[in-house]
């Protein structure tokens, strides 16, 4: 029995040796070509509303399964060790090692849990692209608190700061246009919210100067996600300029896309690639 169960704890021991290789080499996500962790996340967190906040939670959760697989290593290991000082472990040492890793791998996982931002944490980041993402996952705690037509703008705002994220990779956290992000995203989103529900449930569909909160809400979400899109439209025109000048160039250095013909890499005819200055010959033999 004490052979069985060492091959036993070997063969778990080889299986997790594998599993962690495959995580340190990047996961099979590098060799299918795909993000097998967020994937899987993205599919376990329906409520998230954009990308951003589904790898936080699957960052937090694979961070969450290493340390519960690695609690029943230790389990195991600690198994084997007195299974080898005292000659062996009998049926009920087995038991009890099995029930420890069963704690053990349970605690883990339900612990610690992934903490919410605060509005005070949103007011505080100066990393725009690390706000947006703690934007979207502050807006999923608060998304059933809204009325059902402020759910949908929150869903479809997720989207937006997704677009508005990729474009703030290129943008220089000092840059003005940053500052505005974060004002919009980190104070003026959270703050329409957070007044809303300070509102008492029962006073949220109260007709008030010819209006209600509900629909002050609405109309307000509505705006800021207007803005989000103008912003994100604003920082890519930045990406669209150099396209068009990129393309510019090849025109005036390879030739137009109808193979006009080149010399030494400038069009011959007429209209192909950027207008060159016209030299005088005279002046030039001189």
């Amino acid at each position: 029995m004490d052979k069985d169960l060492i091959r036993f704890s070997e063969r778990i021991m080889d299986d997790a040796r594998r599993v962690l290789d495959d995580n340190r080499k990047g996961g099979r996500h590098r060799r299918d070509g795909k993000d097998l962790a967020i994937d899987l996340a993205g599919h376990a967190f329906k409520k998230s509303i954009g990308s951003h906040s589904v790898r936080m939670k699957a960052k937090h959760w694979i961070k969450k399964l290493i340390r519960a697989f690695g609690s029943v290593g230790v389990v195991i290991v600690g198994a084997v060790v007195v299974g080898l000082l005292m000659g062996g472990i009998d049926v009920i040492g087995v038991m009890i090692a099995g029930l420890l890793a069963m704690t053990l791998f349970t605690l883990f996982l339900a612990f610690p849990r992934m903490k919410t931002p605060q509005r005070v944490d949103l007011r505080r980041t100066q990393d725009a692209k690390r706000l947006v993402a703690q934007t979207e996952i502050w807006l999923e705690s608060q998304r059933a608190n809204l009325p059902a037509p402020a759910q949908n703008i929150v869903g479809t705002m997720g989207q937006q700061l997704d677009a508005l994220g990729k474009q703030l990779v290129h943008v220089d956290p000092d840059h003005p246009a940053a500052g505005e992000v974060r004002k919009l995203v980190g104070e003026i989103l959270p703050e329409t919210i957070e007044s809303y529900t300070r509102i008492p449930a029962h006073l949220r569909g109260e007709e008030r100067a010819g209006s209600t909160p509900d629909r002050q809400l609405v109309s307000s979400l509505g705006k800021i996600s207007k803005e989000i899109d103008s912003v994100t439209r604003q920082l890519a025109e930045g990406s669209l300029d150099a396209l068009a000048i990129k393309d510019r160039y090849l025109d005036y250095r390879y030739g137009d896309a109808d193979g006009n013909p080149l010399e030494n890499g400038v069009p011959l005819n007429e209209g192909s690639g950027v207008p060159l200055p016209e030299l005088d010959r005279s002046k030039a033999k001189r």
